[in-house]
């Protein structure tokens, strides 16, 4: 019975990955087969085969799990999985380089962390808030021309709302999508098949020109910037022609 009581809080608590004997100079750890034998609890068992899993998913390097915000239990293998391709179980898109929880082509991961004051250009990590050129001195009394600080404020402004607007519209095909999907009987007709792959186009090509507004705000090469701007509005006229 105590043994029972000790290992079932441990997996309630998440610490029964890295339990050892309660008599504190032992440290030896109970086997599965010791716990499985003492637990009769289905409940409790399944909770702690999942912490056995995502204890093993922790440990490896090349393994990590699906970073679709709603939810997904998805075990992706980084190695195995090219950029682009898509969790096989609800086909998200990750990114194993950052921390950013959904692929950001065509913004490098560097952008995606990247912020810049509209005031004074102090660039900063918005994850740890430290100064991303370690070079700038002064923070906070920064005595950049009000008229530039505008501009840089204005131009920040129209890149994030046409980033945004991007999402709102990818959000939308993605309801549309689902709720076409959910219909019990679906018809055999072109016209709702039609409907689920325009969607789905939607959906990446949104995606993309989301994060080419990203790309965008931070890549200061004119040149190479004539020709993203080019297959922007080019990809952005057809998408909302579809």
């Amino acid at each position: 019975p105590c043994w029972s009581e000790y290992l079932t809080t441990r997996i309630e608590q998440n610490m029964v990955v890295n339990c050892t004997c309660p008599i504190s100079e032992c440290r030896a750890q109970p086997t599965t087969a010791f716990i499985c034998s003492i637990i009769s609890s289905e409940e409790i068992i399944a909770k702690y085969e999942k912490a056995l899993l995502r204890g093993y998913v922790e440990c490896c390097s090349n393994l990590t799990w699906c970073t679709n915000p709603q939810g997904c239990d998805q075990i992706l293998l980084k190695d195995g999985l090219g950029y682009g391709a898509s969790c096989s179980k609800c086909s998200w898109i990750s990114c194993f380089n950052c921390n950013f929880p959904e692929a950001h082509y065509p913004a490098s991961c560097s952008h995606m962390s990247h912020m810049t004051c509209a005031k004074c250009n102090h660039g900063f990590c918005w994850r740890c808030l430290k100064p991303w050129r370690p070079t700038h001195k002064d923070y906070y009394n920064c005595s950049a021309m009000v008229s530039k600080a505008a501009w840089q404020e204005k131009r920040f402004q129209d890149y994030n709302e046409r980033c945004t607007f991007h999402h709102h519209a990818r959000e939308f095909a993605t309801s549309l999508r689902n709720r076409v999907s959910s219909i019990s009987e679906m018809p055999k007709i072109r016209t709702l098949t039609f409907v689920l792959d325009a969607c789905k186009v939607l959906e990446q090509a949104r995606k993309v020109l989301a994060y080419s507004c990203v790309y965008s705000y931070y890549n200061q090469d004119t040149e190479s910037m004539d020709i993203v701007e080019q297959q922007t509005e080019s990809l952005e006229l057809h998408t909302n022609a579809l």
